[in-house]
């Protein structure tokens, strides 16, 4: 979005995302630093139509800092925040020039795009942190309107996924419709091949129906990831389920 001669250009992106449901969960994570899972999971997108994340992504020469809003109040210390900065970063480094698509003309090159913070606004148009897999629909549409703010180019299949993923595992997910796997990964170090892919379309079962009753719209007390890391801790049963019954 081009702005008068005599301000900095602002350039902006809005995308939403889905949440979705798990069919096979994954609950506990081989990697906390890559944010990786100790199963596979699959999962189903839900329709758009009642549970959405709609992201705003701005970047500027003008903003002295990266900032989040979420749900119209602003998160303090995003701009450090691990999952949002692996988000930010890691799409950014596959940014590439933003073409004016009527004329053709380069609105900005590709190695102008790390002089230049970004501003994001998100909001949920269900209730956050209430087990309904904001995060997943959140991350997913961060990094969705970071990948068409910087023109972002994968260098390979389900790349931005992997990104997701460093935000919110179960967000790597949200990037495709229908049924989708997230593959655990682990054959290569840096957890690259921790990714999703959509291994049914929406019109595979086009009968499937999901209830949703909320009976709390408050915040959860015990965070994923704070569970994951107990039942890790505890449980052998959950071990024994991702090791033999996740397959």
């Amino acid at each position: 979005m081009p702005s008068s001669p005599l301000e900095p250009e602002i350039y902006m992106a809005t995308v939403s995302a889905p949440t979705n449901i798990a069919c096979v969960k994954y609950w506990g994570k081989a990697s906390v630093e890559h944010n990786t899972p100790i199963n596979s999971s699959v999962s189903v997108t839900l329709d758009q139509s009642d549970l959405r994340a709609v992201t705003t992504a701005a970047a500027s020469p003008s903003f002295a800092s990266d900032r989040l809003w979420l749900n119209g109040s602003e998160e303090e210390g995003a701009a450090t925040s691990k999952r949002f900065r692996a988000c930010v970063d890691g799409v950014r480094a596959l940014a590439s020039d933003k073409v004016d698509a009527d004329t053709g003309a380069v609105l900005v090159k590709k190695e102008d795009w790390s002089g230049m913070n970004v501003h994001v606004a998100s909001y949920n148009t269900f209730p956050t942190a209430a087990g309904l897999a904001s995060s997943a629909a959140g991350y997913a549409a961060l990094v969705a309107a970071l990948a068409e703010l910087f023109n972002a180019k994968e260098q390979y299949e389900g790349q931005l996924s992997a990104i997701a993923r460093q935000g919110s595992g179960s967000a790597c997910r949200s990037l495709y419709g229908g049924f989708v796997a997230w593959r655990m990964g682990g054959a290569k170090p840096d957890w690259s091949d921790s990714l999703a892919q959509q291994v049914a379309p929406e019109s595979h079962w086009p009968e499937i129906r999901a209830l949703i009753l909320v009976v709390s719209d408050a915040k959860k007390d015990t965070s994923s990831t704070a569970g994951m890391s107990t039942s890790v801790a505890t449980s052998q049963l959950l071990g024994y389920r991702a090791r033999e019954v996740v397959q």
